[in-house]
């Protein structure tokens, strides 16, 4: 996320009720804020499905939780903060309330952030599921833990969850906070009054119809952490975990071989690349054959990956600048195709190998506007996904192979 969409964010939830949400006097949140004030350690536990939990869909190394840490620290260097991602794709509050002891309430924490309904809302009775939240404040207030009830974000119409019916959890779940008087963060209107701003916008913040980018991530941890503190955060100029190619450099220390699976012609000059940074490496490069493929081809080859045999270590996204699609206006299924390309790069939950994004730029020197925008529509959803980007440098002319290692020269070297 840039400074002018950080800015646009920031101009839209200014348009919330109720955006901020410094805790009053008699609120449960006083507690926690004020030990991060004083810098006493403070440990959250955030419970909830797979918007909370570490996915494909934010890059598969973190979430919105790990990002309330970051959040955190950046409003106060000196905080003692420890932030602990508790969610479980497929889940609901049933499954929440199933294992809250084990999970949450044995972690001993200050504050127990709660975000269910995109599971509850197909499966189990609203009744049930203000009642398992009930309980679950009840639980947690009985090892003296703070909770916060979170809305989850905005998603896309289905047939199997229409968003009138979530809206109606959201609202159960609002009713929840006020009769417990505990804190409440209305994630679902942060991305409302996104949409309410630009239909574009709001789009650009989810992977899937369900689930949120790293971008959309970013948004929901920036509201928790305003939640808590009151204070405004940006997160949007938090890169990917250092250090990249974390998963290879293991692989090369145990001295085992390196599987890479690129699409081509990046292919081509990869294995010389990483040698640039790993000499005593044995690379075995298996080419990822796209041209000519459309947009739709690439979704469904990419589907392939995870099945791989063996599996990879690095797989090299590059996908052509002719099927990118513009960012100034994106066709919705080529944009939800290229978007699926990047998702089914990744494992499924946590990153099981490295996953780099190649920006058109690398191959193509010289970009018309059009060609531009395409570039700007590769690189800010690369950046959503919250994986390593691989650029071409302003105003250079080298070789594609330049590129790619000296971008391998730069990671060696930080």
């Amino acid at each position: 996320m840039n400074c002018q969409r950080a800015a646009f964010y920031f101009t839209v939830l200014t348009l919330i009720p109720g955006a901020s949400l410094l805790p009053a006097a008699d609120t449960p949140l006083l507690k926690t804020r004020m030990k991060l004030e004083s810098r006493q350690p403070v440990k959250i536990v955030c419970l909830g499905d797979s918007v909370t939990g570490i996915y494909y869909h934010s890059g598969g190394m973190r979430a919105y939780p790990e990002m309330i840490e970051i959040g955190l620290k950046k409003l106060d260097p000196a905080a003692k903060v420890t932030v602990i991602n508790s969610g479980i794709s497929g889940q609901s509050t049933v499954d929440g309330l199933n294992r809250l002891q084990k999970d949450v309430l044995d972690q001993k924490p200050d504050l127990v952030t709660v975000m269910f309904g995109l599971n509850d809302i197909v499966r189990v009775p609203q009744p049930d599921f203000e009642a398992n939240l009930k309980t679950m404040v009840a639980k947690c207030r009985e090892i003296g833990a703070e909770v916060m009830f979170c809305t989850p974000n905005g998603i896309y119409e289905t047939p199997g969850r229409p968003i009138s019916k979530l809206e109606d959890y959201n609202q159960a779940m609002k009713a929840v906070a006020a009769e417990t008087k505990s804190a409440f963060c209305d994630i679902y209107g942060a991305y409302q009054a996104v949409k309410a701003q630009s239909e574009l916008e709001f789009r650009l913040l989810c992977s899937d119809p369900f689930h949120p980018n790293m971008d959309g991530h970013k948004l929901n941890a920036e509201m928790i952490c305003e939640s808590i503190t009151g204070k405004k955060v940006s997160l949007s100029e938090v890169g990917p975990p250092t250090p990249a190619l974390a998963h290879v450099a293991k692989k090369v220390a145990e001295g085992k071989p390196i599987h890479v699976h690129a699409m081509t012609p990046f292919d081509k000059w990869i294995g010389a690349a990483l040698k640039s940074q790993f000499p005593n490496a044995e690379i075995i490069v298996t080419p990822w054959k796209i041209e000519g493929e459309t947009i739709v081809q690439l979704h469904v080859a990419s589907q392939g990956v995870r099945a791989l045999n063996p599996r990879p270590d690095l797989v090299v996204v590059a996908i052509p600048l002719e099927v990118t699609p513009l960012l100034s206006k994106p066709e919705e299924v080529a944009l939800a195709d290229y978007v699926w390309t990047m998702n089914f790069a990744l494992s499924f939950g946590l990153q099981e190998w490295d996953v780099i994004g190649i920006a058109p730029s690398v191959l193509h020197a010289k970009l018309s506007d059009a060609d531009q925008d395409r570039e700007n529509f590769a690189r800010r959803m690369i950046n959503a996904q919250h994986i390593d980007l691989i650029t071409r440098p302003q105003d250079n002319t080298d070789e594609p192979s330049a590129v790619l290692t000296e971008w391998m020269k730069r990671l060696k070297q930080e």
